[in-house]
């Protein structure tokens, strides 16, 4: 008996100390609102994604020069190893062994400029590039909705860690207010030992409780953290209650014909997609159309026998000319390209089809979540009341002795069960909402 107590006061200066010790460290209350504009800017996925619009961009960018000229400068020099040999039809006296021709160094330096005037394939990709910036631009909503979702479903469980918290504490201060009233009454010799027992009992059981829930505390704050992005060794809270939040509850009925998905994320991306693939299929069509294209060329050539460049000869060269190209076969490349890409288009239909059936059924089970969750914070509600009348009954009597510590142990059980019940009642709800608006993608807008 005496190590038990021992051990329940060591431990009750451990979490006294441990609470001290949070006090001296300053901590940030945060709200929900807060959480979710620190996460919009310092999550590492929004970062990543809004770095992939710029990746995007720089790549169109890319596209659009294609349009513009392309200048190139040349320069080369070539030292003749062993030089050609020239002969004569007509046998020449002293030639009989060619002639060598050429000199030993050659020099040559210039510009090339060159500019598509008519590329139908070129003008298409440019369209493509600027959906891919649209592509990423959606992405990186669906990144911001998605971080939205998780905080607030995290925010949501430090909640509903430290209500469990504040019952089973609540849980432990009854139990050792028990022990202590039981250890009266067996000192006046009105309790047996085994009412004693049974109260020490209860009150060490109701320990590790409280140290599960302060531990849930610290691990949901770690989640929250990281999906914010900041600090994990940060000391932060979070502020309200989860009963702050049971005026929402409320039963949403499943409209006739689903949901309207023009805002879901998911959808909009396979939208940009089959429109991609729809200029896809053009770019490859429009492989069977001519290109033509303007080239210019000036070059300075000379060529010595000796490194003496202010005695060389430059020879200046340049041309300027147009460039028809006419495809005419390719073995049914192109052909089999227009249909890959048709292929292609199809198949995305048939994808976009089945991603808004298991949408569709996304948002029934969240509807269906919260349904259920208003239903069993109702019956939570009223199990509570009774259970905490139960409970005080029980508490009076066992006073005046007119109950045993069994029938307190149950209604203090059966008032736990119904205060976590109705603690999970609104975290369902909440988080199921969170699910609902993540799919329907009605937290953030364009």
């Amino acid at each position: 008996m005496k190590k038990v107590t021992a051990v329940l006061v060591l431990c009750l200066a451990f979490v006294a100390m441990r609470a001290q010790e949070d006090s001296l460290r300053e901590v940030k209350t945060i709200t929900l609102d807060q959480a979710v504009q620190i996460a919009l800017s310092e999550n590492i996925s929004v970062k990543i994604a809004d770095q992939e619009i710029k990746r995007t961009q720089y790549a169109k960018k890319g596209t659009y020069a294609a349009l513009f000229p392309t200048i190139d400068a040349t320069g080369s020099f070539q030292r003749t190893i062993k030089k050609q040999k020239m002969y004569m039809d007509v046998p020449v006296p002293g030639m009989e062994d060619g002639l060598e021709v050429g000199r030993w160094n050659t020099w040559s330096m210039g510009g090339t400029a060159t500019m598509p005037i008519v590329n139908a394939q070129l003008w298409k990709s440019i369209a493509i590039s600027g959906q891919d910036v649209e592509l990423a631009v959606e992405k990186a909503r669906s990144s911001r909705i998605e971080t939205v979702s998780a905080v607030k479903q995290a925010f949501y469980a430090v909640l509903l860690a430290k209500e469990a918290f504040g019952v089973y504490k609540s849980v432990y201060e009854n139990a050792a207010q028990n022990f202590e009233q039981t250890q009266k009454k067996y000192n006046a010799l009105r309790a047996s030992e085994l009412d004693l027992t049974r109260a020490k009992t209860n009150l060490a059981n109701a320990v590790p409780d409280v140290y599960d829930s302060e531990s849930a505390i610290l691990i949901t704050l770690w989640q929250l953290k990281a999906v914010m992005g900041v600090d994990l060794d940060e000391n932060i809270d979070v502020a309200g209650s989860l009963t702050d939040y049971a005026d929402e509850l409320q039963v949403v009925l499943y409209p006739e014909g689903g949901y309207n998905l023009d805002n879901n994320s998911a959808m909009r991306q396979l939208a940009i997609q089959a429109e991609q693939l729809a200029n896809a299929v053009r770019l490859q069509k429009y492989a069977y159309i001519p290109t033509l294209s303007l080239a210019f060329t000036y070059s300075i050539n000379a060529m010595d026998n000796a490194f003496v460049f202010s005695d060389y000869k430059w020879t200046p060269y340049s041309y300027v000319g147009l460039s028809l190209n006419i495809p005419i076969f390719s073995g049914g490349k192109r052909l089999n390209s227009v249909r890959q890409a048709k292929v292609q288009a199809t198949e995305l239909a048939l994808q976009r089809s089945n991603t808004e059936r298991q949408l569709q059924i996304a948002i029934r089970q969240s509807l269906n979540q919260m349904e259920t969750a208003v239903k069993s914070y109702s019956s939570a509600e009223s199990a509570v009341e009774t259970a905490e009348k139960a409970y005080q009954i029980a508490s009076q009597s066992y006073e005046v002795g007119r109950s045993t510590l069994t029938d307190l142990s149950a209604s203090q059980l059966s008032l736990t069960q119904a205060q976590l019940a109705l603690c999970q009642a609104v975290y369902t709800y909440l988080s199921a909402k969170a699910s609902l608006e993540s799919t329907l993608g009605s937290d953030i807008t364009r």
